[in-house]
């Protein structure tokens, strides 16, 4: 097997001037589509508009990407060690530099931009120097069975209750320093998080492409705001009605899509989505139209508010502790209510995939043809998978409308769909801790490159680049049964030794 890919790649190499042409073409095509977006800029002066170009900064870039496809192309042709070797240094460098803030205000955004190219030839470099090895591990790994599950095993044990004391005490830790962007980030990852675990049910156990998750996202925001401004219901009473509400739209999903699989499904989950947000945008009466609705109650602490008293500027909450005002307490409160939904989800989707509709839906995922042979129902097992992993969406809506207090449709568009199904795909597929590390990257990795500000999205595609060259089943790719008849290694009953 390594001696044919070794064939094979040797057959495709091709002559240095062929790669030049290449890579010239591949820079004109950057160079035109830079054009219009990087080399004019057009600055906002109050009442009026001056248009700047940013023309060396653009071919800048430009060359930056010449230079990056002609290593790639290098790469293919046999000069993996070398030229990884050299991204990889020149990356360490930029980083070194950057730390120690040598680095003129000027050149931070095209320095990063470098980086993550230097990075991406690093990676792939090292991808094709260890490709012979992982050709015999995979190898290995088909005779012996499961070597990554065990790892991921492993991780989920190890990690997880690091990760949950890190999760635990870091509130403390940013009230000491005051620092309430850190719990506000906290709160983000963590309700991304919740989602992706949600979603995950759905496409990463029971292999169902779904677009329209923030559907049931906009379900659950939308049920807490109408039940508690309109009825008066708290937080808590009103989060199991919108889980309901919103796994009652996922079975409603599930019925016209019994039928349907890959693309088509994917499309009209999609329509779905879209349908929910139109349906919100022209519903003035009941859920406020375009203009949202807003003065959506916080959730409170056994009956004490967080809300401040005019007279003294206290809450409830803070004089039954006796202690002092502090607007981080409310802040810090959310937190750990979100943190508890997310280890509930967790907890839920970790035993529920052990049970028969478990490994029901990680049937479906292999094979639908061969369920209906074993005498599996796809249609419950299909509504079971849109219903649960709905339900689990509502909730974080739920809370999501009570942490802004105030929503309205913009918020539930399809950007929100594609993040979630983002995370959930680049974490690996079925894999819990996956969806944790995306979140990390692709949450907290875009609120790590604020100060890049318009670039900053430019970075947030670049990490997303990152991790499909070098992992592209995801993270902790994982797609093991939960149960096995018999444990790895060991030999069934009444076997010949």
């Amino acid at each position: 097997m390594v001696a044919m890919v070794q064939g094979a790649r040797a057959a495709s190499v091709r002559s240095f001037p062929v790669m030049l042409k290449e890579a010239v073409i591949f820079a004109a095509v950057s160079l035109a589509l830079a054009l219009p977006l990087v080399g004019f800029h057009i600055l906002d002066k109050g009442s009026t508009s001056q248009l700047q170009t940013r023309f060396p900064e653009m071919f800048f870039a430009v060359f930056v990407l010449f230079l990056g496809k002609l290593a790639m192309s290098l790469l293919e042709a046999g000069h993996a060690k070398r030229i990884a070797a050299a991204a990889a240094f020149l990356a360490g460098l930029w980083m070194v530099v950057a730390l120690l803030h040598l680095v003129p205000a000027g050149s931070q955004v095209l320095g990063w931009f470098t980086w993550l190219v230097l990075v991406a030839v690093a990676v792939r470099g090292l991808i094709l120097v260890r490709s012979d090895a992982a050709d015999a591990r995979a190898a290995a790994h088909d005779d012996s069975g499961t070597a990554a599950g065990a790892v991921i095993a492993k991780l989920g044990t190890v990690l997880g209750p690091i990760f949950l004391g890190i999760a635990l005490v870091a509130p403390f830790y940013a009230h000491m320093v005051d620092d309430k962007r850190m719990v506000d980030l906290g709160v983000l990852i963590f309700t991304y998080i919740m989602l992706g675990w949600g979603l995950n049910v759905v496409v990463g156990l029971a292999g169902l492409l779904d677009l329209g998750y923030v559907a049931f996202y906009a379900v659950g925001a939308y049920t807490y705001a109408v039940f508690s401004v309109k009825l008066g219901l708290n937080f808590w009473e009103t989060l199991p009605i919108a889980g309901a509400l919103a796994a009652s739209f996922g079975i409603l999903l599930g019925f016209p899509v019994l039928r349907l699989r890959g693309d088509y499904l994917a499309i009209v989950t999609l329509g779905f989505g879209e349908i929910i947000r139109i349906i919100l945008l022209n519903w003035a009466e009941l859920a406020g139209g375009a203009q949202g609705i807003g003065g959506i109650p916080r959730p409170s602490f056994f009956g004490m508010a967080f809300t401040a008293n005019p007279p003294d500027g206290t809450t409830a909450f803070h004089q039954f502790f006796n202690l002092e005002f502090s607007p981080m307490h409310r802040q810090v409160y959310l937190y750990y209510i979100i943190l508890l939904l997310a280890l509930i989800t967790n907890w839920f989707t970790l035993r529920i995939r052990k049970l028969p509709i478990g490994r029901a839906w990680e049937a479906l995922r292999e094979d639908e043809t061969a369920c209906r042979a074993l005498g599996i129902n796809p249609t419950n097992t299909k509504l079971t998978a849109f219903a649960i992993g709905a339900m689990f969406g509502g909730f974080a809506g739920s809370f999501f409308a009570t942490r802004q207090g105030f929503i309205s449709p913009e918020s539930f568009n399809f950007l929100e769909s594609a993040i979630i199904l983002a995370i959930v795909v680049l974490g690996g597929m079925g894999s819990q801790i996956g969806v944790v590390f995306a979140t990390v990257v692709l949450i907290g990795g875009p609120e790590w490159f604020r100060d890049l500000e318009a670039y900053r999205m430019l970075a947030f595609g670049g990490l997303m680049v990152l991790i499909m060259i070098w992992k592209p089943e995801g993270l902790l790719a994982h797609r093991d049964p939960t149960v096995r008849l018999h444990p790895p290694g060991a030999k069934p009953a009444g076997a010949k030794p």
